[in-house]
């Protein structure tokens, strides 16, 4: 699962059968039998008197014949739901383009049109914004990077809650520094083991997403947010606060910014809340527009190092997210109301297939972290592959491999291929663990 989860790279060698048998203690004869699988598999090219190195099959896995096109719940993301909108937007945006087209198109901060776009939405959120603290990106992950690559040096300290967003946890790792997590509750944020965290470990940077956090759809009560930015201005700790999926809830709206709590104390005399948010979980993932909300001196600091990655993001594209955020309004409860609907369906469909497991539900957020009976979480991911259902294995969420008791499912596909992701997924946990499970009637889809 680690090579099929891009962890272990291609190329890479493997410890010798002693020392990796000693390491795990177990016998020779286990990893001898492992390792004998994994050639049989097409996982590793051995050489005579050399260490094994890690390939991919040239042709896929055997599955079995009655096994489905593959169910892809390895990526949270839903198509537009509103496509007529979308290609308006598109419209739009190519009309508008004609004032653009005698200037050279990089911009490393972004068109006008759209960081007033982006301004106003805070504003009407409770944190005044002037378009002179934006910073348009292409996407979060983008962003994220950016900051990363600005504000760490290799071998820092990066706060973390656990579970997280995993690509926050590659970027961690792409600037050579080092994931802090802070274990979440079953309900949330264990503020006072932040606390601890950070008094005890004084990271130089924390990354928290406090709304519709992913993967566990949880979001951070105003009073919380408080303690929170109280703890990040006492200790002078820089924090990159994830709005991303922000706009994702359902049954009422998230608190203010986190950044507009202890406004004062978080701007001066240093920024310390740098927040980023993205087009592509409110509007579409093909969207590729994010941005950076952060005090100007922040921004021009992250713009020395941007050249190095590009250039400035598309400005059609930027044209049509101004376009979108100004109708968004309009557009996004039709999107709350579908992924509301589908979180309902897979958690019944959970409860009922799969009784043992113990979802974990929040209140808005793109997918399910549900929690297993056992420590299988890896084994799991593997069988429901071969199975035709990609699903990451929970310590793709965490720091050193924990999390194995958790897998995050998410609701964005259709309601037919979540009935039978569930489906496959009852059949791997059967094969994987040799239990039977008595399972209620199946829902009816309409």
């Amino acid at each position: 699962m680690l090579i099929v989860d891009g962890r272990l790279p291609v190329g890479a060698q493997l410890p010798s059968e002693r020392t990796l048998a000693e390491a795990l203690r177990v016998s020779r004869t286990t990893v001898t039998s492992a390792y004998h699988q994994l050639r049989d598999d097409g996982y590793l090219h051995a050489r005579r008197g050399a260490r094994s190195t890690i390939v991919l099959p040239s042709a896929p896995a055997d599955v079995p014949a009655d096994a489905p096109a593959t169910i892809n719940l390895a990526a949270a993301a839903l198509p537009t739901t509103g496509a007529a909108a979308m290609q308006e937007a598109f419209a739009a945006a190519t009309a508008q383009a004609a004032g653009h087209l005698q200037q050279s198109g990089h911009d490393l901060r972004g068109i006008a049109a759209l960081r007033d776009a982006i301004a106003e939405r805070y504003c009407a959120r409770g944190l005044p914004t002037d378009p002179e603290q934006i910073m348009v990106t292409s996407g979060a992950q983008h962003a994220i990077g950016l900051i990363m690559t600005t504000c760490l040096r290799p071998g820092d300290r990066v706060l973390v809650e656990q579970p997280t967003y995993h690509g926050a946890l590659t970027a961690i790792a792409a600037a050579d520094a080092r994931a802090v997590p802070v274990p979440m509750t079953d309900t949330g944020w264990d503020v006072d083991g932040l606390h601890a965290a950070v008094r005890q470990l004084a990271p130089s940077l924390a990354y928290l997403v406090p709304d519709n956090q992913n993967p566990t759809g949880f979001t951070m009560p105003a009073a919380d947010r408080d303690r929170v930015t109280g703890i990040i201005a006492a200790s002078r700790t820089r924090v990159i606060i994830d709005e991303t999926m922000t706009d994702l809830w359902f049954e009422k709206p998230v608190p203010p910014p986190l950044a507009a709590f202890n406004r004062a104390a978080l701007t001066a005399p240093a920024d310390l809340a740098i927040t980023v948010g993205s087009m592509s979980k409110s509007f579409w993932a093909g969207l590729r527009v994010g941005w950076i909300r952060a005090q100007p001196s922040t921004l021009a600091a992250i713009r020395a190092v941007r050249p190095a990655v590009d250039l400035g993001s598309s400005v059609i594209d930027q044209l049509a997210a101004a376009w979108l955020l100004q109708r968004a309004d309009d557009m996004l409860p039709a999107r709350r109301d579908i992924l509301r609907t589908r979180q309902a369906l897979l958690i019944d469909l959970v409860r009922r297939e799969l009784p043992d497991w113990l979802p974990l539900p929040g209140g808005g957020g793109m997918s399910l972290w549900v929690r297993l009976p056992a420590p299988v979480s890896t084994a799991l991911c593997a069988g429901a592959s071969r199975l035709g259902v990609e699903l990451p294995p929970g310590p793709r969420f965490g720091v050193d491999g924990t999390l194995e008791r958790f897998v995050r499912i998410p609701y964005t596909l259709p309601e037919e291929q979540l009935v039978e992701a569930v489906r496959l997924l009852g059949r791997a946990w059967r094969a994987v663990t040799g239990t039977a499970v008595t399972a209620g009637p199946s829902p009816v889809v309409v």
